[in-house]
């Protein structure tokens, strides 16, 4: 019997030594042990894989995108189409049972008006002709009057070119912004990068040429279609009129300029109208357990005009909604609250989660955390996360369930994953956004081109189990998600 004592006691010193001579781990192992999951109830796995089934088969979310579009159409801030959806998001989530009410909050009126640019002057005129161009207003912008303003032309791809003319060659003129969008960029699967590289000339480009003495601002449309298909968005108010043309426009534009002087005529009387009172449409399906602590599932009920407002934000309020309606079905009990949020004035300023965050600030401490769906309604490939590192481990579980279509993945952010959410990541809640397939979303976004169609069902069913599975792993673990 001593023989075997005597090599196991080797076997187990050549052990010890190998494990003291290994190297420590390096950072990448680290984060996936870190990752290593814990372990749900076996209730709560079959719970969240009945969610996840009955998503994948359901219509709910999308007959709610066919009404808000079809039926109701866009929905500026302030617009009687926007109360129209506010009542009717509102009723729908009273059928299903929950608690729901309107929270105020002062929000700008968005009106359209006329449009229309011509150039009037530029090299090789054929006598008595004029070249149209195509654009769209910006919000923010300051209209011009009714008979619009004629002046010259100056085009730069970026803020440094227009600070370099300085302003005896900007003041009085129209200045043009031709920085590209990146469509290499957002097919390789990065297009929220490259429309956030895009996105600053149309933010801060009236401002910076206001600065400059110029009388009107222009940005080549930000998106991926060049379809001569104008983009709109809100733009920093700059007290001169803003608009966006077409990438083809702004190529003519370019090249005209290049070859000399350019004039052109330009009508821009869209603007905001005094603030109006709209609402967020809070709905509570209440914890079993622990009422007071909430998870949100959101998106945001606004859309600009142009379209009717599907992939942004139709889908994100309708699989919000059908999170509640498919716990409801299958008879689920969350252990805490499940809050249903269709935000208002996402696209023109944030005046409705501003409202929300002023409203329920002292309420946060219990908001454990929040959900937004708003980059289209693509296939999801997972969640988008402004989280700590010690709450990765709770969220294996509920990836496995979301593995089966993809929709697996978790993208720690340091910043907000979602718009509307971001006072909520701000103050410290764990933030989640549904990460998008969206490298086809900027050819519609913000374009008359974002209808119902671009819509594929299945795609849609996908974004609801996911938002459903998340929610209601969120609203039952064992503890809250750390900090």
């Amino acid at each position: 019997m001593r023989l075997p004592i005597v090599v196991f006691f080797l076997l187990a010193t050549l052990a010890i030594a190998q494990t003291k001579s290994l190297p420590p781990k390096s950072s990448y192992e680290q984060a996936e042990t870190a990752k290593s999951g814990k372990q749900y109830p076996p209730e709560l796995v079959n719970e969240l894989t009945a969610l996840r089934e009955a998503a994948l088969t359901d219509e709910y979310a999308y007959r709610q995108v066919a009404h808000l579009t079809e039926n109701i159409g866009p929905r500026p801030s302030g617009s009687p189409q926007a109360q129209a959806a506010v009542e009717y998001v509102a009723d729908e989530l009273r059928k299903l049972g929950l608690e729901v009410r309107l929270e105020e909050a002062r929000v700008p009126h968005w009106i359209r008006g006329i449009e229309t640019a011509e150039l009037v002057e530029y090299p090789a005129q054929v006598a008595g002709i004029k070249q149209k161009i195509v654009l769209t207003a910006l919000g923010g912008t300051t209209p011009t009057s009714a008979e619009g303003l004629t002046a010259d032309v100056v085009v730069v791809n970026n803020f440094d070119e227009l600070k370099n003319l300085g302003r005896q060659k900007v003041a009085g003129k129209i200045v043009l912004f031709t920085f590209r969008f990146d469509k290499e960029k957002a097919a390789a699967g990065f297009a929220g990068e490259a429309y956030g590289d895009a996105v600053a000339y149309r933010a801060k480009g009236a401002k910076a040429a206001a600065e400059l003495g110029a009388v009107a601002s222009l940005v080549r449309s930000v998106g991926g279609a060049d379809y001569r298909l104008p983009h709109t968005g809100w733009g920093e108010p700059a007290g001169i009129p803003a608009g966006a043309v077409t990438s083809e426009d702004a190529d003519l534009i370019a090249h005209l300029v290049a070859r000399g002087n350019v004039r052109m005529h330009l009508v821009l009387t869209s603007g905001n109208g005094p603030e109006v009172l709209s609402y967020n449409v809070v709905a509570d399906l209440k914890g079993s357990e622990h009422p007071e602590q909430v998870v949100i599932v959101s998106g945001h009920l606004d859309s600009w005009d142009l379209g009717t407002g599907a992939i942004d934000d139709a889908a994100g309020v309708a699989v919000a909604m059908e999170t509640a309606e498919l716990i409801q079905r299958l008879h689920l009990r969350p252990k805490r609250t499940i809050r249903v949020i269709a935000w208002m004035d996402e696209e023109n300023g944030g005046h409705g989660h501003d409202a929300y965050a002023a409203a329920h600030k002292t309420e946060f401490a219990n908001h454990v955390a929040a959900i937004e769906s708003d980059f289209g309604a693509g296939h999801p490939l997972g969640f988008d996360a402004k989280i700590s590192a010690n709450a990765l481990p709770w969220l294996k579980p509920a990836q496995e369930i979301l593995r089966s279509f993809g929709a697996n993945l978790i993208k720690v952010t340091n910043d907000s994953p979602g718009a509307d959410i971001a006072p909520l990541a701000k103050a410290g809640i764990p933030a989640f956004g549904i990460m998008q397939d969206g490298r086809t979303y900027f050819n519609y976004h913000h374009t008359a081109a974002d209808t119902l169609d671009k819509i594929v069902p299945r795609e849609l069913r996908e974004n609801a189990a996911a938002m459903a599975v998340m929610g209601y792993a969120l609203a039952n673990l064992p503890e809250t998600l750390p900090r």
